[in-house]
């Protein structure tokens, strides 16, 4: 879905129908719903925070603005709301697997081996990603895992770009440095 097609359905719930919405939660109700996960390790919590972001979207809608990527909006309210949460429930911020289904997995043109080694490896980085402190976790998902730019990582986060940079290369050179001393522990 193009950034004109989720500004287009905006504008049609502004102008009084809610049911293109619908399309805009089932485009991000997956990558909402990890987030919560991420930060709650509860599945009913996490449905609920992931719904609880939605309404606020929703209710929130016009404070839009046209011309941005919905996503990183959207990114940046949920994580409002599970910090909310966080706090109101007296938890910190934990971390927590996602799913493992997630997972990029070697295609069918490799050997056995070689695509287990590299489903090991890459196993290893996620989680070496997954026990970042949660302001690098995010910024490293949002990169790699759901392309963002430097700038949507910055609005997402509610960040300066400059900040959004910091966050993502700090996060690889954790994740480089963990796998280093991995490699060098065996």
């Amino acid at each position: 879905m193009g950034e004109s097609t989720e500004t287009e359905l905006i504008r049609e719930v502004l102008g009084g129908d809610p049911r293109p919405f619908e399309t805009l939660v089932r485009r991000y109700q997956g990558p909402v719903f990890n987030l919560m996960l991420r930060q709650t390790g509860d599945f009913e919590v996490s449905a609920d925070l992931a719904q609880e972001a939605f309404v606020r979207a929703y209710t929130r809608l016009e404070t839009f603005r046209p011309g941005n990527r919905f996503f990183p909006w959207l990114y940046s309210l949920a994580l409002n709301v599970v910090r909310d949460w966080m706090r109101k429930s007296g938890r910190d911020l934990h971390v927590f697997m996602e799913d493992p289904a997630v997972m990029e997995h070697g295609d069918g043109g490799e050997d056995a081996e070689r695509a287990a080694s590299r489903r090991m490896d890459g196993a290893l980085a996620f989680e070496k990603v997954m026990g970042l402190a949660p302001k690098y976790r995010e910024a490293l998902i949002l990169r790699f895992r759901h392309d963002l730019s430097m700038k949507e990582i910055g609005q997402a986060l509610d960040i300066t770009v400059s900040g959004a940079k910091m966050r993502v290369s700090r996060g690889l050179e954790l994740v480089r440095q963990q796998l280093e001393e991995a490699s060098d522990a065996e």
